[in-house]
């Protein structure tokens, strides 16, 4: 377990605390992510609907859920309510949706934005040439609000100019006051280095 080394990784890199760890616990079973959480873990992040749903019935009930994985419309009605923030919104139709089932509830649920940092056509994400646009747009829905912008690098490329990109854009946009999420496993120091104020780590902590 290398909870404690990369905590102190991320405090050493960022030489603050300001930058949040989400543990990703996709993949890890019910007593491992206990095993995290009893070292001071309460951010933990799902990729699917239906594994974050089953494990936040089962945890403890002072832990926040991060949907990270791409969200489909007909899955956002078993995720309003249960999650703490959604780190995958990425069309207007989606915003949609979670407006809709977020009204429903009578909640207000957070999301973060997520870009096409890599800028290949085919990935998810809103494409930077659209970003203001999208955040004004989204900005309307009473019951949706925006925390920041997420977005990745490639795995088999530097991943620090997509990051000086996404902060630059960052920067530029109404959300520069939020969440800067960017930076996973294999390229979180990078992603702090950069100016990341949230990691998303599973694969090492577990280690």
């Amino acid at each position: 377990m290398q909870y404690i080394k990369i905590k102190e990784r991320i405090k050493e890199l960022s030489k603050t605390d300001n930058v949040d760890l989400i543990c990703v616990s996709k993949y890890h079973t019910i007593e491992e992510i206990k095993e995290v959480y009893d070292l001071g873990q309460r951010d933990f992040g799902e990729n699917k609907v239906q594994d974050l749903i089953l494990k936040a019935d089962t945890l403890p009930k002072d832990i926040k859920w991060h949907l990270l994985g791409h969200l489909q419309t007909n899955k956002v009605k078993a995720v309003v309510g249960k999650v703490h923030l959604i780190h995958s919104l990425d069309s207007i139709h989606l915003a949609e949706e979670i407006q809709k089932q977020s009204e429903k509830q009578g909640v207000v649920t957070n999301c973060l934005v997520q870009v096409n940092s890599t800028m290949i056509a085919d990935r998810f994400g809103v494409p930077y040439e659209e970003l203001d646009a999208f955040i004004d747009e989204v900005s309307a829905f009473k019951n949706i609000k925006l925390m920041g912008i997420m977005g990745m690098a490639p795995k088999d490329q530097d991943p620090i100019p997509y990051f000086q990109k996404l902060r630059q854009a960052f920067e530029n946009s109404k959300l520069k006051d939020g969440i800067l999420s960017m930076g996973m496993s294999a390229d979180f120091e990078q992603a702090i280095l950069c100016g990341s104020t949230m990691v998303r780590i599973g694969r090492i902590i577990f280690e």
